[in-house]
């Protein structure tokens, strides 16, 4: 097997527009409604030229996903299993928060594909996902049994958070409508949530 060449600076650069262009298409028209062509207009590129990076619509897909999944775990990853459980858990809820605030397409891209029941991505939810979140759960489980924090299921605490913090990204459009354009979702969410929390988890 021939080696591969490191890409270009154009390469690496174009490979970027594609996929910016093909989150703001699929984000709009879901993966059923976008087409390569939809996706190629937007990045300013021919068709045969996106077909050079990328040989599918799919394989562009699959692509924003991976690259996705690797964002919406760092946060976990982050969890400290040595620090101060309460602020541990409380800095995962900011950190979620932060990443609804600052990728709110890929998170309805990514809540577009669970929705229809994750058909380019259920090998990843049952192998990465659940293995992060079953051994972050184990450390969870620790501290409620060490009475660190109070008894709380670990698994359902971290769907409660993804639940709670997402929400702002997938239904920026109706909490806007509720709250008014004089009101910044997401600055509120802040403190309601930490508060939330740190009584939800005080031992």
């Amino acid at each position: 097997m021939g080696l591969q060449h490191p890409r270009t600076r154009i390469q690496q650069k174009n490979r970027e527009t594609i996929l910016d262009a093909a989150l703001e298409v699929f984000s709009q028209h879901g993966f059923r409604g976008a087409t390569l062509d939809m996706i190629a207009t937007e990045a300013g590129l021919s068709k045969p030229n996106l077909l050079y990076y990328f040989p599918s619509k799919e394989a562009i897909h699959v692509t924003l996903l991976s690259q996705l999944m690797d964002t919406w775990l760092d946060p976990l990853r982050d969890l400290d299993a040595d620090g101060d459980p309460v602020a541990e858990l409380r800095a995962y809820v900011r950190r979620k928060l932060e990443l609804s605030r600052d990728y709110p397409r890929q998170s309805r891209l990514f809540a577009n594909e669970i929705v229809q029941g994750a058909p380019r991505m259920q090998a990843a939810l049952a192998t990465d996902l659940k293995a992060l979140v079953d051994e972050k759960s184990t450390i969870i489980a620790g501290w409620s049994k060490s009475g660190r924090i109070a008894d709380v299921d670990p698994h359902h605490l971290i769907f409660s958070i993804w639940a709670l913090t997402q929400h702002y990204a997938d239904f920026d459009v109706q909490i806007r409508a509720v709250l008014g354009a004089d009101r910044d979702p997401l600055a509120e969410a802040e403190g309601f949530l930490d508060t939330l929390f740190a009584r939800l988890l005080a031992p």
